[in-house]
């Protein structure tokens, strides 16, 4: 476990292992409901993880739950404005990442709605560069950094896709103060964006994810499109728990080399640091306990079962329950670990 775990978990302690659970039942919850998401895709893994989940709620509650792809804008209205449990929301890390980079829409959700439980963790988050780059490794990206040369890191401003970069400069910074200046964004939008900036030889290293960019790292250096991966931020002992196939044509064993130990981005000079993208529960802050406690009650119920285990590896997904109580406090604490990384370097 890094260090960065290893202090959200201290923050965690046991204050959700002892609490009592609240009995309830599927009686407490409305016959229909909608589950908004922040992504406006249907392709994507927000909306491809949400289902997963939905499916097996409907089915354990016998209720309707329909995954409506809203975007984050419309998705924290809608919940906003009902507090019935009719309308609840599945979002990840962006919901609180958006609040801590002051972007537009993200106001502070553990200050206006409910936390509620987690459910899957995506471990595909990466940054990559282009097969033939003169740079193989994060180790030659912050060497490169130190000598004055400068890095064009293709991003996604505002977020999940932002973090890694928000790392990589503060690691720059402690490894080699003043160097983090030479890590620089080209901030953009789709993946195809990002992708298309390295094709073009626009960036040096671009954010992208195990599942969008695995096919691209299969291809000769001789192609303009080669890619290869330099950096997944998921913890070690994330992507342990998916398939030993992996994703593609690359094995658990191939990614797990782009991981923590096996490629140090420091957070503070003794410890590393790691992003798990975790999808959680996200409730109107007035919705009746008894309808959350259902909600969070099946759900555990669920995954006692394991089949869900089984279907969200299938989609490279990694299993992640945590009950409603300690998925709260887990995520508060690893929220204002993310902030004191950009503080870091936001005031340097």
């Amino acid at each position: 476990m890094t260090g960065l775990f290893k202090s959200i978990a201290a923050a965690v302690g046991f204050s959700a292992i002892i609490a009592s659970p609240i009995l309830a039942s599927a009686a407490d919850l409305p016959s229909n409901i909608r589950l908004v998401i922040g992504s406006k895709s249907t392709g994507g893994d927000t909306y491809q993880n949400s289902a997963i989940v939905a499916d097996a709620l409907a089915k354990k509650l016998d209720i309707n739950v329909k995954v409506d792809a809203v975007g984050s804008s419309e998705a924290f209205k809608a919940l906003e404005r009902d507090s019935r449990g009719t309308t609840i929301m599945i979002f990840h890390d962006q919901s609180y990442l958006g609040n801590l980079y002051g972007v537009r829409g993200y106001d502070d959700i553990f200050d206006n709605y409910i936390v509620g439980p987690t459910v899957a963790i995506n471990p595909g988050n990466a940054y990559l560069v282009a097969k033939n780059s003169p740079m193989q490794s994060m180790e030659d990206v912050f060497a490169a950094a130190a000598a004055g040369e400068r890095v064009r890191v293709a991003i996604q401003a505002g977020g999940v896709s932002e973090i890694g970069f928000s790392a990589m400069k503060n690691a720059a910074r402690v490894m080699n103060p003043g160097s983090e200046v030479n890590i620089v964004p080209v901030n953009t939008g789709s993946q195809a964006d990002k992708n298309q900036l390295m094709f073009d030889g626009q960036a040096d290293v671009i954010n992208g994810s195990v599942q969008a960019n695995e096919q691209f790292t299969q291809l000769p250096s001789s192609d303009q499109k080669a890619m290869r991966f330099i950096w997944l931020t998921a913890r070690e002992e994330t992507i342990e728990q998916a398939n030993p196939e992996g994703m593609g044509d690359t094995s658990r064993e191939e990614l797990l080399a782009f991981t923590t130990p096996n490629v140090s981005v420091t957070l503070d000079g003794s410890s590393n640091f790691t992003f798990d993208k975790e999808f959680f529960f996200l409730f109107n802050k007035d919705m009746d306990a008894e309808q959350i406690a259902a909600i969070d009650t099946a759900l555990k119920e669920i995954y006692d079962a394991g089949e869900i285990q089984k279907t969200q590896k299938a989609s490279f997904f990694i299993p992640n329950y945590k009950p409603q109580a300690e998925a709260s406090t887990y995520l508060k604490a690893k929220r204002d670990q993310y902030r004191q990384v950009i503080e870091s370097i936001s005031t340097n």
